[in-house]
């Protein structure tokens, strides 16, 4: 029987809430996050909403040394992932140090950094720009840090499939408990939210150009017209059931199944890949489709995304027979970050027995689902599947259990 990997900690950094409780209470209500850009001035641009953290100051969690060198997406990892630690109750100079690795997913990199020092060489020449461009902006740069912070020197790496990336990242994490490692922090975090990285993001012609937050991010909706970004994501300590017991952890829940596709190229006439994904974790965590309690959906806001992901469900659950939630619609779509934050959002609900809102989205009866919201759903919820796309045919599905 293959080890069973359960995740012990879990470091939360949302629009909705800085912190795991303050995200939890503020999803369980219904709260958003989005609304006009305030971290530059949006009006030249067709898109202006986005999911911003409010109240994060790095230099009240952060040594100064670490400042310099940092993009903001790396200094809400790194925080994030104190506090993933220290929920799991795992001090790092406990273990050593090749015991323990680190496997995040990226979107983008540290745009806003690569963007500040490109402004310096512009205006005041190459001798101005940080040496610590050659790594800031990078993919791999949240690995990095967070291993050389905690002293992490096992399997690690960096996974790049933009939305799917968050969970492929953590099925990576599971292989590698697998094979014998004791811990390894996973999950993600993402912040592009400056004029470079926006202008990358409009290029993909699927950003809301709504103004009004309560009206700019409907998946399933009739009036679905792209989704709303966002910054933000969560980490996950990732350990073996029976080491977590040993040491008398507190388990949020156990990483029991995960799929993986690619769509067929556009025009070719395929089939999408998300079904299969779907299946492909259900069977990997020995789990029936009546047994699933609650889906947390990719939810496109694209009206033709959306329907290939309600017929996806309808395929493999029947019509409208699983719930299906997308509290990402308070958060906006945060790229690598936005299915790790589901992740933690099912283990939550799973403690809580209740299945969190989907709010400002009144989903068509063509498409069949039984959407939750704007109100919570008493349920109890032992069995959660989390769906992820990334664009380029990227398709990401992970089941997750409650503790047993």
């Amino acid at each position: 029987m293959s080890t069973r990997v359960v995740v012990t900690g879990l470091g939360v950094v949302s629009p909705n809430g800085l912190g795991t409780e303050d995200f939890w209470a503020a999803t369980r209500s219904g709260k958003s996050g989005i609304g006009r850009i305030t971290r530059f001035d949006p009006s030249r641009y067709p898109a202006r909403l986005a999911g911003e953290i409010p109240g994060f100051v790095a230099e009240e969690h952060l040594p100064n040394r670490l400042l310099p060198q940092t993009d903001r997406m790396t200094r809400l990892a790194l925080v994030a992932t104190d506090w993933a630690l220290a929920d799991a109750g795992m001090v790092p100079e406990d273990l050593p140090a090749f015991d323990m690795g680190v496997v995040t997913a990226s979107h983008s990199g540290g745009f806003e950094f690569g963007q500040n020092e490109l402004r310096k060489l512009w205006s005041l020449g190459s001798r101005h720009v940080s040496a610590y461009q050659s790594f800031a902006w990078f993919y791999a740069v949240n690995s990095g840090q967070i291993s050389i912070r905690n002293g992490m020197k096992g399997p690690s790496g960096v996974v790049v499939s933009d939305q799917a990336g968050g969970l492929d990242a953590v099925a990576q994490a599971r292989r590698q408990i697998r094979r014998g490692t004791a811990l390894i922090v996973s999950g993600a975090v993402d912040a592009s939210i400056c004029p470079w990285g926006w202008v990358a993001q409009l290029a993909g012609d699927r950003l809301s150009t709504s103004e009004e937050p309560t009206r700019a991010y409907l998946p399933f909706d009739g009036e679905a017209r792209g989704h709303v970004p966002g910054e933000g994501g969560a980490i996950l300590i990732l350990e073996s059931e029976e080491a977590a017991r040993a040491r008398g952890a507190r388990i949020h829940g156990e990483i029991a199944g995960y799929g993986a596709t690619i769509d067929p190229p556009p025009g070719s006439g395929g089939e999408a890949g998300l079904r299969r994904a779907l299946e492909t974790a259900l069977t990997d965590a020995g789990v029936r489709p009546e047994e699933v309690d609650v889906v947390f959906a990719d939810a496109a806001a694209i009206p033709e995304l959306d329907r290939t992901e309600a017929d996806a469900l309808n395929t493999v659950f029947g019509r409208g027979a699983v719930p299906v939630t997308a509290p990402k619609t308070m958060t906006g779509r945060l790229y690598s970050g936005a299915a790790p934050l589901d992740l933690a959002a099912a283990f939550l609900a799973m403690a809580d027995g209740l299945i969190p809102p989907t709010v400002n989205t009144e989903p068509l009866p063509e498409y069949g689902l039984d959407l939750v919201g704007p109100q919570p759903r008493p349920a109890e919820v032992r069995t959660a599947v989390v769906l992820a796309r990334g664009q380029g045919g990227f398709n990401s599905a992970v089941v997750v259990r409650a503790p047993r």
